[in-house]
């Protein structure tokens, strides 16, 4: 563990004993991002004042610099001015995080002025509206009355002050947010899923998204289950104009929703590189404007969630070619189907859906038999069990593209592939390693990958059951009967001896009359088992 996640997730200390993880993330994650937007202000301040770093070099100067400059009428406008076109955002200098840590440690903190901070950022700039909702600063879970709740987030904001969120290079603060929201999914158990998918698996999509598209000097991403944006994020690692990207975002959860906007602003992502909703998916598409379809589509939605399947949507754009719609109570197909909708001719999508959808008949095959023929499914990843939070079932990721002149699918059996772990099992960087580069020779191996024609789909009436194309089984080594006949031999003869030694050893006994009549009685039926 890096030491600025060492020291961010002791931070949660004075708060894992009083809720769950599910809870206790929003604290401390809305608390480390407000942290971010006041450090990142002073920085900006220091920068603006053309003042030198090292002269500054403590948060109570840059502080104090702040205040003496809003003191001024003679610049006092010119830079909030300068610090709403570059950050987007200013704050009152006793709404600053150092500040609230300042009265903490002279047990002066009252909730209040926390809250007054995060009101002024949310009712002022449009990006931040909302987002400290779910630091619910009286909640009797941080303590039964005003005094024990203060007590509690005192602790926190002092634990909090000691890390410098922004004297990292790069996307540091980012990642080490994303490691805090991986482990509190790992704590949170079951309502994980709804937020978190697991970095490796993350990294493996995002890889096979950006192949092909490396050198595009625009690139959009859409996630349409966002959760904390981690998909969408990861693309950029990958592609030769990281900071080209747009990023596309829809999540029905509001808690999750705003994770998700804090972690993209977490990783320095520009609120005007982001277009992001709080909505249904499945319910009314989105988005209807210009741009709608984009360069890589990227999803792990929940698995067989219910919708409502009305048959108004067989007359809805995303579906309505289909013929079919999915079944109300497996919405699987409905989310591949609105996500492809939604990528470019030119694109590729990766999503993460339980294997059912491999195989599964009725609509769901009907829906499977049109992809096929189309040519949309390019290739199906068979993936480990219990690598997600919340389910130990194995999944499969499925890629898709629109404008392919061929039919063909690539299997590939990742199943075995894995590192086991106590709670959850892992891929290894190796794994993805494979997996990728499989994919992108899009050639069979034994055992591991097979590259289908449409004949021979056609010929296992579309079904895309794994198992039926790529056969795992290892045949056990003929047997040498020769050596098992001369073990037997052998154990016949030992048994023979040891028999022999027992029947001696039996007869030798010294005993006395009395007992002579239970001592052949023994004898006799040592000899019958014999």
């Amino acid at each position: 563990m890096a030491p600025i996640h060492k020291k961010l997730f002791s931070a949660a200390d004075n708060l894992r004993s009083k809720m769950d993880a599910s809870e206790y993330k929003n604290y401390l994650l809305g608390l480390i991002f407000y942290k971010y937007l006041s450090d990142r202000l002073l920085e900006k301040v220091v920068e603006v004042a053309d003042e030198s770093v090292e002269e500054y070099d403590t948060q109570a100067k840059q502080a104090e610099l702040y205040q003496s400059l809003l003191d001024d009428e003679e610049v006092r406008d010119d830079l909030k001015e300068t610090l709403h076109d570059t950050l987007g955002y200013a704050m009152k200098p006793e709404y600053l995080f150092n500040e609230l840590t300042n009265q903490a440690k002279q047990n002066l903190f009252q909730l209040h002025h926390l809250e007054n901070g995060f009101s002024d950022l949310s009712s002022n700039y449009d990006q931040f509206n909302g987002l400290f909702d779910d630091v619910d600063l009286r909640s009797k879970k941080l303590g039964s009355d005003d005094q024990q709740r203060n007590i509690t987030i005192t602790e926190v904001l002092k634990k909090l002050n000691d890390v410098d969120v922004i004297g990292h290079s790069g996307d540091v603060i980012g990642d080490a947010y994303e490691y805090l929201i991986g482990q509190f999914a790992s704590e949170a158990g079951k309502k994980a899923g709804e937020f978190y998918t697991p970095h490796e698996v993350s990294l493996m999509m995002a890889r096979i998204a950006a192949i092909g598209q490396e050198d595009k000097r625009l690139f959009s991403v859409y996630d349409p289950t966002m959760g904390s944006g981690s998909l969408m994020l990861n693309v950029r690692n990958y592609i030769n104009y990281p900071d080209n990207v747009k990023y596309h975002g829809q999540e029905m959860n509001t808690t999750t929703f705003n994770l998700a906007k804090m972690n993209l602003l977490l990783h320095g992502v520009n609120n005007e590189d982001m277009n992001l909703r709080n909505g249904d998916t499945l319910n009314k598409d989105w988005p209807t404007d210009e741009p709608y379809t984009f360069d890589s589509v990227l999803m792990n939605p929940p698995y067989s969630a219910k919708w409502s399947a009305a048959d108004t949507f067989l007359d809805d754009s995303r579906f309505n070619r289909f013929g079919k719609l999915a079944p109300k109570s497996k919405a699987d197909f409905a989310f591949l189907l609105h996500g492809l909708y939604h990528l470019k001719n030119s694109g590729t999508m990766a999503i993460v859906l339980p294997h059912g959808v491999l195989f599964r008949g009725a609509a769901e095959g009907v829906i499977r038999k049109r992809l096929l023929g189309d040519g949309s499914i390019e290739a199906v990843i068979g993936l480990p069990a219990n690598l997600f939070f919340g389910t130990s079932i194995p999944t499969t990721v499925i890629i898709l593209k629109k404008d392919r002149d061929k039919r063909d699918v690539l299997f590939i059996d990742a199943s075995k592939t894995f590192i086991k772990g106590k709670n959850q099992n892992q891929i290894a960087e190796e794994h993805i390693d494979q997996i990728v580069e499989t994919y992108r020779k899009r050639e069979s191996i034994d055992k591991y990958a097979h590259l289908a024609t449409y004949e021979e789909i056609e010929s296992n009436d579309y079904n895309l059951n794994i198992p039926r194309y790529i056969d795992t089984f290892e045949e056990e080594e003929p047997v040498d009967m020769a050596n098992v006949g001369a073990t037997i031999k052998d154990i016949r003869k030992e048994k023979a001896e040891l028999e022999s030694n027992l029947h001696e050893m039996i007869s030798s006994l010294q005993h006395d009359e009395k007992d002579a009549e239970w001592m052949k009685g023994a004898l006799e039926v040592f000899n019958r088992g014999k």
